[in-house]
């Protein structure tokens, strides 16, 4: 007989529904002798669980804030979008904390997002940064509160309708295609209504169950979407990767370097060996490149090989031994840059960058530098303006420390300014958008607004 142990993936798949299923006999066991009104859990808990299952939840007890029908269209707007927006409109009760309330309810539902709340009529919205930047969460809860003050129904949508087009990622897997709502209250019932005994008890039970099933569910698609995602940034980037490494192999042959001629020394052989090293790394590591953010790796190493280079030529010149320095803003295959100069991007503010010396003469002649073009779904544009997929690319030239502030009103520094810039693509957090993540999130990299003056008063780190 075969008794061969089943693979650790099959085992740490089914561990934690069997965990599941466990709980879920001992919650029947319970029913059995329950007392009658025993009641189901209310209040965030439930607001939490009914997210997890659809994009609208609004609390019977402000049920006048927004009708069934209006909650149902606009949970179908946004399950059209497929897009991960969450709404809950809730009573200004004690039992809701606005100081807390909605890092509380993005750890409990624990799904990667953009949250809008409601609080009786106060408003205020927060997100991850994978799926929203701080900033636009936190303009768009404003402009909508300024414009509909008290307005729940009009607040709701206002946000939605312009929080859509701006989200990043995919709705939840778990979202059913049904009505997306809930109005916190069950069939035939009144707003209040709760279910008591061992009949609570088996639904608490049956909804643990659903739930556990469903994080399981979201996570493996969540982290096929990401994989996915993964390969296809690589393909936008190899290109571009592979451009740089042709060049750099280019400038190897351009310099004609003879290690056994007379005047070669062993400074110099070992300066052409590191640039043939860092060569050979970063072919290799292109090579074996899985994802967007293995590119980064390759850069460092073709950075690393221009310095060397330009070390080696220096000495061949009898010319003083450059400074290590950051390579050329505008194109790092023009090689380390020689000074730093003032520029700025249309539209964006001036700063300070490392330039080479024929774009420093470009500039200073009012000419226009020798930017690095790159293929985007608009045409060729400068790597800044090309998006967050050029993140890790960028940064393995650059480093994290200064990049943010070379890239400061560009498009890709506004994806890349975070607390967590480098972490991943979409940079704040491994979870994509519509990521089951649970509470493992950075509550001060999920930022909002400040719910009108008095709902919060912050962000979303250490209390709005």
């Amino acid at each position: 007989m075969n008794t061969a142990a089943k693979p650790w993936g099959a085992r740490a798949f089914l561990a934690p529904v069997l965990a599941v299923l466990a709980l879920l006999a001992a919650v029947l066991v319970m029913a059995s002798g329950a007392a009658p009104g025993a009641s189901a859990a209310g209040g965030l808990d439930r607001a939490a669980d009914a997210l997890r299952q659809g994009p609208i939840y609004v609390d019977p007890r402000a049920s006048g804030e927004l009708s069934a029908t209006d909650a149902k269209a606009l949970a179908d707007k946004i399950e059209r979008a497929d897009k991960p927006v969450f709404v809950a409109v809730l009573p200004n009760a004690s039992e809701f904390n606005p100081s807390t309330l909605l890092a509380d309810l993005r750890s409990k539902v624990g799904i990667t997002g953009v949250y809008a709340v409601a609080l009786g009529d106060r408003f205020d919205a927060g997100a991850d940064s994978s799926v929203m930047p701080r900033n636009a969460v936190s303009n768009l809860a404003g402009s909508v509160e300024r414009s509909d003050p008290g307005d729940v129904k009009a607040m709701v949508n206002g946000f939605v309708d312009d929080a859509l087009p701006q989200a990043k990622g995919h709705a939840p897997a778990v979202w059913s295609g049904g009505s997306g709502t809930d109005t916190g209250t069950d069939p035939g019932s009144g707003p209040g209504h709760r279910g008591t005994g061992a009949g609570m008890l088996v639904s608490l039970g049956v909804l643990m169950l659903v739930a556990g099933g469903g994080a399981l569910l979201v996570t493996r698609r969540g982290r096929k979407r990401r994989a996915a995602q993964d390969r296809a940034r690589l393909e936008i980037l190899r290109p571009v990767v592979d451009e740089d490494i042709t060049a750099f192999g280019e400038e190897l042959e351009r310099i004609d370097f003879n290690p056994s001629a007379r005047t070669t020394d062993d400074t110099m052989r070992e300066d052409y060996a590191r640039a043939l090293d860092s060569y050979d790394r970063a072919k290799a590591r292109m090579a074996a490149a899985r994802r967007g953010e293995d590119v980064r790796q390759v850069t460092q190493a073709l950075e690393d090989g221009r310095f060397s280079l330009a070390t080696l030529e220096a000495r061949r010149d009898g010319r003083p031994l450059p400074h290590r320095r950051l390579p050329c803003f505008f194109d790092p295959r023009h090689g380390p840059s020689v000074e730093d100069t003032q520029w700025a991007p249309p539209g964006g503010p001036e700063r300070t960058v490392p330039v080479c010396a024929a774009d420093a003469a470009r500039l200073a002649d009012g000419e226009e530098p020798m930017s690095r073009q790159v293929d985007t779904a608009s045409g060729r544009r400068p790597y800044w303006d090309a998006g967050p997929t050029y993140g890790p690319w960028a940064y393995g030239y650059f480093g994290g420390g200064i990049l943010p502030g070379l890239l400061a009103g560009t498009l890709l520094g506004s994806v890349i300014a975070g607390p967590h810039a480098y972490a991943y693509d979409g940079y704040g957090s491994d979870y994509g958008g519509g990521d089951y993540s649970g509470s493992d999130f950075d509550a001060g990299d999920f930022g909002g607004g400040d719910f009108g003056g008095g709902f919060g008063g912050g962000d979303f780190g250490g209390g709005f």
